[in-house]
């Protein structure tokens, strides 16, 4: 069903867009094939590592997949919507209208650029995105406080060793306080993926780097990789808390698992337990991969909870689709409540579908401010 589905909108491009154009029958069918070929780049995957969330192929092989993948698409949806026109036109005018070739050359140039752009905004190093969080009942202790938000970085054939010394060392220029890696920092197994992660070991911030897990980590084994993030010098929070000091002022800083965890058979987001023993004055930061909880956490005194999870997106038009499937949150700022949440673009993406247009990535630079009292 997985690969039927990404084969459709090639099969509609075969037909709407390949099979009309002028020339040679042979021709045709060559590019049609060809099509058929890139569209199913999710099946060469499993057969690669035996996961569509794992291809090991050449970093090369998988950039010009996601690019053909990405352009196959973007080719469908341009074809739909000339031919929803075209439909359209032909009902007032009550006669029959040929699209011309040079409209159809034009949307498979478009289509082949914009996935190259695409894909390029997806496999860069991110650039730095500062935001900032006023907090009610902040301690003016941690007034300028900074955090550095990581997530999804997708550390894969993809996003590999060098791509992660990149980000590791742009997040050390920042010098934050605090470093937060709210999920899916990973796509394979530990024993493909032990060098490509081996630079998070210098991520550097006085008070710590911290890890959650996300839905990835449970497709590879999220305790074998939760205990090697530890190793690499991490702290992890596990639907637990820790408390974060600055002149005998604290934050707590709460970290639950995700919501796919029940599926792999281990405890599920459990906020109550991580809050269990907090200091009741002490402002609470929640991290949590998924955006969905947030209306609960809002419910158990957050006052800030990260997440990631969506991407932002990827591409402009899909947010709205994107948020039905996670309550309405996809990226940016939300009040949830009285709850400040912030759903972040991510760092990388999935190797399987790495294309983002219009949703930038980012390194996403957090300074807390203190809300000022009323009189």
């Amino acid at each position: 069903m997985f690969h039927l589905m990404f084969s459709t909108p090639c099969l509609y491009v075969i037909v709407r867009f390949i099979w009309p154009l002028p020339g040679p029958l042979p021709a045709r069918l060559a590019a049609a094939l060809l099509l058929l070929l890139a569209s199913q780049y999710h099946l060469y995957a499993r057969f690669s590592s035996g996961s569509v969330f794992s291809p090991e192929f050449p970093r090369a092989v998988l950039i010009f997949f996601n690019w053909a993948f990405g352009a196959i698409l973007l080719l469908a949806v341009l074809q739909i919507v000339v031919d929803i026109g075209a439909l359209l036109t032909m009902l007032v005018r009550r006669q029959w209208l040929t699209i011309p070739a040079t409209l159809r050359y034009g949307m498979g140039t478009a289509a082949l650029l914009l996935a190259a752009i695409g894909v390029h905004q997806a496999i860069r190093v991110p650039p730095v995105k500062d935001i900032e969080v006023t907090i009610k009942h902040l301690p003016p202790q941690f007034d300028g406080y900074t955090m550095l938000q990581l997530t999804d970085m997708h550390i894969s054939r993809l996003n590999t060793e060098t791509w992660t010394r990149a980000v590791v060392d742009r997040s050390n220029a920042l010098g934050v306080d605090l470093i937060l890696i709210t999920g899916d920092l990973i796509d394979g197994p530990l024993s493909a993926r032990t060098r490509d992660v081996e630079p998070l070991r210098d991520l550097r911030a006085p008070d710590g780097v911290y890890v959650i897990p996300g839905n990835h980590e449970y497709f590879f084994d999220n305790e074998t990789w939760m205990q090697h993030f530890v190793s690499l010098g991490m702290q992890r929070l596990s639907n637990s808390h820790a408390l974060i000091e600055r002149g005998g002022a604290q934050l707590t800083l709460a970290g639950v698992t995700d919501l796919s965890a029940p599926r792999a058979g281990l405890p599920g987001p459990d906020l109550k337990q991580a809050l269990a023993g907090a200091p009741a004055n002490a402002p609470i930061i929640l991290m949590d991969h998924q955006p969905r909880n947030a209306r609960q956490a809002a419910r158990q005194g957050v006052a800030l909870q990260l997440s990631g999870h969506t991407h932002g997106g990827m591409i402009r038009p899909l947010a709205p689709i994107i948020a039905r499937a996670n309550e309405g949150f996809v990226s940016g700022f939300y009040d949830v409540d009285g709850m400040q949440l912030y759903v972040n673009n991510g760092t990388a993406l999935w190797p399987g579908f790495a294309l983002r247009l219009g949703v930038p990535s980012e390194l996403t630079r957090i300074t807390l401010r203190r809300a000022a009292e009323r009189s």
